[in-house]
């Protein structure tokens, strides 16, 4: 599976950003998808998880509320719809994917998701 992120950019504080994840090779071992995020110094960071058929959705608390993530399987790519961004949402934005070995658990472990994605920055600033 090979994951291809992209979509971040600088936006002002307040605005919004569309990630997208293009996802390619075998596209029907995966399980789980979600994106986590990652500031220099610091640990990798949960964003949000959602299940490949799209029922089951889980988010950060961080982001409860301002961001939704979504998957369509007829092209093969994920979504994050970031909105009301702030400063502490500046980070490198990675997707993530899994086959089905934890079904729905362990979904805020970065060590539980076997493909990576390279990242995409995204910069709020005014």
């Amino acid at each position: 599976v090979q994951l291809q992120a992209s979509g971040g950019g600088l936006v002002q504080p307040g605005g919004s950003l569309r990630l997208t994840c293009a996802v390619s090779g075998r596209t029907f071992s995966t399980g789980t998808m979600a994106w986590f995020r990652q500031v220099p110094g610091k640990e990798r960071e949960f964003v949000a998880a959602i299940s490949i058929t799209g029922i089951n959705i889980y988010y950060a608390d961080s982001v409860k509320g301002r961001f939704t993530i979504s998957i369509d399987n007829a092209k093969n790519t994920l979504y994050l719809q970031m909105n009301s961004l702030t400063f502490e949402d500046t980070a490198v934005y990675l997707c993530a994917a899994r086959g089905s070995r934890y079904g729905w658990n362990y979904l805020s472990d970065s060590g539980a998701y076997a493909y990576w994605g390279q990242g995409t920055l995204v910069t709020v600033s005014s």
